[in-house]
């Protein structure tokens, strides 16, 4: 292949302009959040809507060329980031970014890939409904990539993933042929349920260029809490306590330790500490409700009273404020981002049975602790539905570089113990590059042939995304 008659047919594909083959402005593209993983392409392409991400996908398939989807470029395990010396391009999917209809009777709303999970919480907002998906980073993901990722985020324990959210899609198959399957309807029990294949499959399986997504109401009463719990198993009955008296109107409820507060209060400015003391266990709670007849912060009160009574809660603040609300929810969506000014970490992104919570923490703990005596655990994350964020670092640099060397060895401690108690290695970030080899260890043969045989019946000539999700046979 000639390079130059390939960027040539690209650029009567999108336009000259919006075929991008210069480095500096390639350079954001082909580096990913984090700045883990580097890659390299032919040209980073930039389509204005589906015809055209159509045609481009359609000459890579006719020439071999691999095409790797990218959003918003937020994601965590190198998904959406080509790899050295590869024959691809990426596909941006920047300009995608209307929404095409919003229907507040049918509580549905059609958007494009490249829309900010934001501009979507807008849209629905403008028409008294709520989408209620919620990321630290919803300002500059985009929809495409949340649901090529399944993404979760703070509001999973009330309202599912995101693949609860999605009645339909759009789709630019492997060799270009668009499906379109962006009904709105309920019910649709007409065969296989051909979406579920994209959702979740990091852009190996096609790209997806719209979505049909459900709305839900909007609430009208949002009381967001902070409790100082005396330890896990405390904010496990402090949970369980909540939804007694709350039930679904718990919407989130985050469980964050000691060390994820301090690099919080360390690195992002304007943070300060919600309590006084320094408590090894934090839960922040929100509560909402569509109705307004019962005071949510007379509820709340009475919960948080009985939590003080059974010796479950040391200390509790309740915003009073919406000022004081969003102060609250900076602390649990910056922990990322100061971890990312603190340095590398080692990252886990696991999922659990809530009941298992506590006892895997203590588990992971010793088992760390006895192999690294100096390391340090950064755990938080979604308790209400599962999710832990489980971060390993070491305060000083010579010694957190020695524990990244060490990389396999605590990613083996902490997903064995996943896997005894029957949890799951990626419970929101997806697989990517940075565990595609880690999976084989955690899933059966059966399950990756099965996987294997979806990829090669959609994409025979490993087109999209390669080198992603599946590990090499």
């Amino acid at each position: 292949m000639k390079n130059d008659e390939f960027l040539a047919c690209l650029s009567e594909c999108v336009g000259e302009r919006h075929v991008l083959t210069r480095s500096d402005d390639m350079a954001p593209f082909l580096t990913d959040w984090r700045g883990r993983y580097t890659g390299s392409a032919h040209a980073v392409v930039r389509p204005a809507d589906t015809a055209q991400v159509s045609a481009v996908v359609r000459l890579c398939h006719e020439r071999g060329v691999g095409v790797v989807p990218q959003g918003g470029n937020t994601g965590l395990c190198g998904g959406a980031t080509p790899r050295p010396g590869e024959n691809v391009i990426v596909l941006s999917l920047n300009r995608l970014n209307g929404i095409r209809r919003i229907d507040p009777v049918d509580n549905t709303l059609v958007a494009e890939a490249g829309c900010t999970l934001a501009q979507i919480q807008q849209a629905a907002a403008g028409v008294d409904r709520l989408f209620p998906m919620s990321l630290a980073s919803e300002g500059s993901c985009q929809i495409g990539g949340n649901i090529a990722t399944n993404a979760g985020g703070v509001h999973v324990v009330r309202y599912g993933n995101m693949r609860q959210q999605v009645l339909g899609l759009e789709v630019v198959l492997p060799d270009g042929t668009v499906w379109n399957g962006l009904r709105t309807l309920l019910k649709d029990n007409t065969g296989y349920d051909l979406k579920q294949l994209f959702i979740g499959a990091e852009g190996t399986l096609g790209v997806i260029t719209a979505a049909a997504l459900r709305l839900a109401s909007r609430p009208r009463q949002r009381v967001v809490a902070w409790f100082a719990v005396t330890d896990p198993v405390a904010a496990l009955s402090l949970l369980a306590a909540a939804r007694e008296r709350l039930g679904e109107r718990v919407s989130a409820f985050e469980l964050i330790g000691r060390n994820a507060l301090d690099v919080v209060l360390k690195h992002i400015p304007g943070a300060r500490a919600p309590l006084e003391g320094g408590a090894d266990w934090s839960v922040l709670l929100e509560v909402a409700d569509v109705a307004q007849e019962t005071p949510l912060d007379t509820v709340l009160e009475s919960v948080a009273a009985a939590a003080f009574e059974a010796g479950w809660v040391v200390d509790a603040v309740i915003a009073a404020s919406l000022a004081q609300c969003e102060a609250l929810w900076a602390l649990r969506e910056n922990i990322s981002e100061a971890q990312r000014i603190e340095g590398v970490s080692i990252k886990h992104d696991v999922s659990l049975p809530v009941s298992a919570i506590p006892a895997f923490l203590a588990a992971a703990e010793k088992t760390l602790t006895d192999a690294f005596p100096w390391v340090r655990i950064v755990a938080f994350g979604h308790m209400g539905d599962g999710n832990l964020h489980y971060n390993i670092s070491a305060a000083d640099a010579a010694s957190n570089a020695a524990l990244v060397a060490q990389t396999e060895v605590v990613n083996r401690c902490v997903h064995d113990l996943v896997a005894s108690y029957d949890g799951s290695i990626s419970a929101e970030h997806g697989i990517g590059q940075l565990k595609r080899e880690e999976i084989v260890r955690y899933k059966s043969g059966v399950e990756l042939d099965l996987m294997r045989a979806i990829k090669h019946a959609l994409d025979p000539r490993d087109v999209m995304n390669p080198g992603k999700v599946l590990p090499e046979a």
